[in-house]
């Protein structure tokens, strides 16, 4: 009799064992599939910490949570999430010329698409001879000559390709002194004389009082021992071709030249000379 009420116990124990065995079964899957949801749903919202999947579009382009897209196809493109760098400038892969620095950027005139801070690059500009008018243009007006003229702000612009800026001053003397001194470093240039002096132009002021037309009172460097006019003209062209500069190539460094010769300075971080020195024809791929 005992026996038999312990085989009994037993199998009513089996019995409720079974379905504790199956519910626990069933539990776990059910987590299971709750967890693999979950990571999908964290993957459709890569917004939130810790998400990594790959898109469905394209295998090879990955997004680590909060740290960006990554495309090793192009490493050039680029999405750095919550980091994205819009505000401190932006390169274009596409364009190294075309160089952008976030809000403090300045758009310039034309077609110069380039922005403060940004630097230009022309490649060799291959050096041309330009034919034009040899005379005074009488759309742009003469200076006129002020004894010891200096430049304005020429003292802030340091280093040594400057100094010629920093030390001219205008001088006015005979035929027979420009003459004694510079003696076939004389040259006329659209009804101006001027001089070479270390490397650079300047005007001859007095070495014939009736032809002493000059739009532009400094000194132009020599750029391959070219005569002023020649220097200015190809200056003229490649600021043409940039966009920067809109008159004619008339080999005369007047006001309109100016400006963009202080467009283009501005633009490279050089000192805005508004004349032509070798730190700017650098910068023009003329040197």
């Amino acid at each position: 009799m005992r026996k038999k009420a312990v085989r009994l116990f037993t199998v009513l124990i089996c019995c409720l064992a079974v379905p504790l065995v199956a519910s626990a079964a069933q539990d776990n899957d059910n987590n299971k599939k709750k967890k693999k949801q979950g990571q999908y749903q964290q993957a459709q919202h890569p917004g939130q910490p810790g998400a990594k999947h790959r898109t469905p579009g394209n295998q090879n382009m990955t997004y680590n949570g909060n740290k960006g897209f990554h495309n090793p196809n192009n490493p050039n493109v680029a999405y750095k999430g919550k980091v994205n760098k819009g505000n401190k400038g932006s390169n274009n892969a596409n364009n190294p010329n075309i160089v952008k620095k976030g809000n403090v950027g300045k758009n310039l005139p034309n077609n110069a698409n380039k922005f403060a801070g940004g630097k230009a690059s022309t490649g060799n500009w291959q050096t041309k001879h330009y034919d034009f008018a040899k005379g005074p243009n009488t759309n742009i007006k003469s200076v006129t000559f002020q004894n010891n003229y200096r430049i304005n702000g020429a003292e802030h612009w340091q280093g040594t390709h400057y100094a010629a800026f920093r030390d001219y001053h205008s001088e006015w003397h005979d035929h027979d002194w420009w003459h004694n001194h510079y003696g076939t470093n004389l040259v006329l240039i659209a009804g101006g004389w001027y001089f070479l002096n270390n490397g650079f132009w300047a005007p001859a002021w007095g070495y014939n009082p009736a032809q002493a037309y000059y739009p532009y009172n400094g000194p132009i460097y020599a750029y391959r021992n070219l005569p002023p006019d020649q220097v200015i003209a190809n200056v003229q062209g490649n600021l043409q071709e940039q966009g920067y500069y809109t008159g004619e190539v008339d080999g005369l460094l007047g006001p309109l030249t100016q400006e963009a010769l202080v467009n283009f300075q501005n633009a490279n971080g050089l000192a805005p000379t508004g004349s032509i020195d070798e730190p700017t024809l650098d910068a023009l791929g003329m040197s």
